[in-house]
């Protein structure tokens, strides 16, 4: 049974052109403090979202391509980005559970150096993000 990977990869669409916004140089020296303040917000935003679908997915591929062992053994998401990895979906968990750590802080803070923290984690992860749709696409079956 193939998933339906439309929501991710809308998520990781609007990811990428957001951040694309947010850093054409040109475009933010045009707005006022605010509205690029405003842009940078729905980078974090979109972060969080296609954080939380990317680990949500892993989960179901797991799940419905693996044994029943693998499919209940992650009891943590980085258990989940530890199985992840070994089956080929993803390079690096150690890169996932620093992503896991900033989408975890702008739950509980939100200042101007945690946006810039989690703004500059955006930025890494999307490349990583998009990897991940790729492979879920090419062993989707």
């Amino acid at each position: 049974m193939a998933l339906d990977l439309s929501s991710l990869k809308n998520a990781v669409a609007s990811m990428e052109q957001t951040l694309e916004r947010s850093e054409d140089e040109t475009l933010m020296e045009t707005l006022d403090e605010i509205t690029q303040n405003a842009i940078r917000a729905g980078a974090i935003q979109n972060f969080e979202f296609t954080f939380e679908l990317c680990w949500k997915f892993i989960q179901r591929w797991i799940r419905l391509n693996k044994t029943p062992e693998d499919a209940d053994h992650p009891r943590t998401r980085k258990e989940l980005f530890r199985l992840a990895a070994r089956y080929g979906l993803i390079d690096d968990p150690v890169a996932w559970f620093r992503y896991g750590d900033a989408r975890n802080i702008t739950s509980h803070t939100y200042d101007e150096d945690t946006a810039a923290l989690v703004y500059e984690t955006a930025r890494s992860f999307i490349r990583d993000a998009a990897d991940l749709l790729q492979k879920l696409e090419h062993h989707n079956d």
